[in-house]
Order: C-alpha cells, then sequence, then structure tokens
C-alpha cells in the first residue's frame, strides 16, 4: 500500500512511463506488491534548496504500510536517484526523499 508522491522542478515527459519506473522501484525495494502503489506526479514544481531555486530538482515523499529497513530506504533512493539522472538529468545532490512508515492505512471503507 505505499503511496509515492513527485514533485519535479521540469516537466515530464511520460508521466505513465515515470510512474511505472518509480512504482516498479518501491515494489521491488518494499517487496510490495504494485497493484496497491498509488502515484501523485507533480511537474514544473518551483523548489529552492538553501536558498537557491533548483533549474532541475526532486522532492519525493513515500509512504508505506508496516515497517521498513534503512538498507531499503537507501536501496529505494539509489533506483530513484538513476531514474531522474537518467531521464530528467536531475543530480542526486538535488534530490530529495522522505519515507513515512505507517501502521495505520485505510482502505475500501476499512482498515488494514
Amino acid at each position: 500500500m505505499p503511496f509515492i508522491q513527485a514533485k519535479l522542478s521540469v516537466s515530464i515527459n511520460n508521466k505513465d512511463e515515470l510512474q511505472q519506473k518509480l512504482s516498479n522501484a518501491v515494489s521491488q525495494s518494499f517487496n510490495k506488491p504494485s497493484a496497491y502503489i498509488m502515484s501523485e506526479l507533480q511537474e514544473n514544481c518551483d523548489l529552492w534548496m538553501g536558498n537557491k531555486k533548483l533549474e532541475k530538482g526532486a522532492y519525493l515523499s513515500i509512504s508505506l504500510l508496516g515497517s521498513t529497513t534503512k538498507q531499503a530506504c537507501y536501496e529505494l533512493t539509489e533506483k530513484i536517484c538513476t531514474i531522474l539522472k537518467q531521464d530528467y538529468n536531475i543530480e542526486g545532490n538535488n534530490v530529495y526523499i522522505t519515507y513515512h512508515p505507517t501502521e495505520l492505512w485505510g482502505w475500501n471503507g476499512m482498515m488494514f
């Protein structure tokens, strides 16, 4: 039940492709079924780092049901930074990723 929220300072060439790549990376790193991954992609966001507006930058927030390990987050961070570098020429030092594991997750009128 992960939720991927991605904000990029650039235009997204193909949202379906980026969503698929991010979803696959999350699914592999956290061993979660991709059928339950929800995503939100925002393009052309104004992002600043150190009082400098980023021409090419990204912020991702990833929520997931249950706990995870620092190692799994490390591996996913590497995968996401590789995707953003290859597809959008966004350098890893202009990418922030936060992880939000939770035990409280509702779906379909119930709680998991």
